[in-house]
């Protein structure tokens, strides 16, 4: 080997080994496979659906299960939207839970999307969509990722999100420990879960969109629904507090603009109704939807009332 060859072949060696040192001395990557913060998709009987997932940085270092809660968009709306409107990310990062924002179906990509909660609401509706074999997926995807804890798993939406939180609480009662319907009610021809499941259930008096006294659909989406009356809000609660093997008279509080019912059940097991009277078809505390257009009262953060319920109860 001649001098200039000797030098070009020490040369790359000592690239070679410097580089290999750089690269041993680099933080070590792993490469995460499964959903992660922000937008995610999943395949559900042959249909791509998606939801976005916020995962605080204190969740995480918990040193115990993690809480997960699921946050239902409203009819028209989609999970981003909910994200912005109910501010459920803040709470998230403040409190160190997961929380994940599903999206409905509908003709359009994220937009104008629907929950089939069997009377309501849209191309949902109408396809007869399996939202509960979505919402089920979604549980098992969370679960097989993250150290959710199986009993502390919650859902919440408004109008028919929370139709679509009534329907999960029924028919997955096995998973969820509590669910947070906002401006929304049930039709009256719901089966009882086979489970107990806690329910605190928040109802503007001035909604006509989805009417406090119960009855046909209102306001600019009525056309949405199939036309099936809706009960009033107070047998809405009823049907939760049978359901809980509750008492059957509740205790009521007036304050202001607030009435609140809570029914006395047995342990580990709760019903509460809020009556927010100075508010409409919107999240109360929460920003105004570009959808549902009703200004949101101020008298309670919707947001915080739900989030301490939940706090205080796990599935059985």
């Amino acid at each position: 080997m001649n001098a200039c060859s000797k030098n070009s072949y020490l040369s790359r060696l000592y690239t070679g080994l410097v580089l290999s040192l750089f690269i041993a001395l680099l933080p070590t990557t792993v490469v995460h496979a499964g959903p992660g913060d922000g937008r995610n998709s999943l395949q559900v009987d042959g249909t791509k659906r998606s939801y976005l997932l916020r995962i605080p940085e204190r969740a995480l270092k918990r040193n115990s299960k993690i809480p997960l809660v699921l946050v239902l968009h409203g009819g028209g709306g989609n999970g981003a939207g909910a994200e912005k409107m109910t501010g459920f990310t803040a709470k998230a990062k403040a409190e160190g839970f997961i929380v994940a924002y599903p999206d409905g179906s509908g003709r359009l990509k994220r937009r104008v999307l629907t929950w089939n909660a069997g009377h309501c609401c849209g191309l949902a509706m109408d396809k007869q969509v399996d939202d509960v074999a979505f919402i089920s997926a979604l549980l098992d995807e969370l679960l097989a990722e993250y150290p959710i804890d199986p009993s502390r798993i919650y859902v919440t939406g408004m109008s028919n999100g929370g139709m679509m939180s009534h329907r999960l609480g029924i028919e997955l009662s096995d998973r969820f420990a509590a669910i947070a319907p906002v401006v929304s009610g049930l039709f009256g021809d719901e089966s009882a879960p086979a489970q107990p499941v806690s329910a605190i259930m928040i109802n503007g008096v001035l909604d006509e969109s989805v009417p406090v006294k119960g009855g046909p659909p209102g306001g600019r989406f009525a056309d949405e629904w199939d036309g099936t009356p809706i009960v009033s809000a107070l047998d809405q609660a009823r049907f939760w507090a049978d359901a809980n093997q509750c008492k059957k008279r509740a205790n009521r509080d007036n304050s202001g603009e607030l009435a609140v019912l809570r029914y006395q059940c047995p342990e580990n097991s709760a019903v509460e109704l809020y009556l927010v009277k100075d508010n409409a078809h919107a999240w109360p505390g929460g920003k105004k939807g570009s959808i549902h257009g009703d200004r949101p009262s101020t008298t309670i953060n919707a947001t915080d009332v739900i989030w301490s319920f939940f706090s205080d109860h796990s599935r059985n």
